[in-house]
């Protein structure tokens, strides 16, 4: 009688094992199916670079996202993992550019800043640039843009803020600040801000547009 039950129980120990080991075999052919077709890849650095040397770190991919216009091939480049920091290369296209610019340049004014203790709009001297909003999802090039930047960083579109297009002219600025809500206002109107993403539209050395903040 013991050695019948001992024999079940090797009999089990062994399928167990068995199954493991399949699962490891389908997750790895899973992984060399993805990096086949592109979709993931290994970071690939040179002797030279110090360990945990992010600065050569890229990741290529292949979008077939919708969108205004031709854009170059799409590639991810990991700045930093703490904090979290990524350049997505030729993520609007020039013609996507110049969209939001015609759009934006007939209603640009004054930028302001979020006052703490009301959660309302006011001037600042930290920020001198003009800007304006479009609305969520206010036309199809628009929604292409905001769907790809859900894409891109993973949080869904309807988490996002509409797109703020912002002008510098030489001497404007904006001081250095953190990206988040210090009132109770805006925290319930629309969540924290929890990621913040840059699109340049236009071809310069310095200065840029600051067009979409994300929120949990």
């Amino acid at each position: 009688m013991a050695k019948g039950r001992y024999s079940r129980l090797h009999g089990k120990k062994w399928s167990t094992i068995t199954l493991v080991l399949f699962m490891l075999f389908m997750l790895s052919l899973v992984l060399l199916m993805l990096l086949a077709l592109g979709i993931v890849s290994l970071p690939i650095s040179s002797d030279d670079s110090p360990p945990n040397d992010l600065s050569s770190f890229s990741r290529r991919i292949v979008t077939r996202s919708k969108g205004l216009g031709e854009r170059k091939e799409q590639w991810t480049e990991i700045l930093s993992w703490e904090p979290r920091a990524f350049i997505y290369h030729n993520f609007l296209s020039k013609e996507e550019c110049e969209y939001m610019i015609s759009l934006a340049k007939p209603h640009m004014k004054k930028s302001t800043v979020v006052d703490s203790k009301t959660g309302r709009s006011k001037d600042s001297r930290v920020r001198t640039s003009s800007g304006m909003f479009l609305r969520r999802g206010q036309d199809k090039i628009v929604r292409d843009i905001e769907k790809r930047i859900a894409d891109f960083t993973f949080i869904p579109v309807e988490h996002g803020e509409g797109l703020q297009v912002l002008h510098y002219e030489a001497g404007q600025k904006y001081d250095a600040h953190f990206d988040y809500f210090l009132d109770e206002f805006n925290t319930k109107n629309g969540g924290q801000r929890i990621a913040t993403l840059l699109m340049y539209l236009s071809d310069v050395e310095e200065g840029g547009s600051r067009c979409q903040t994300k929120n949990g």
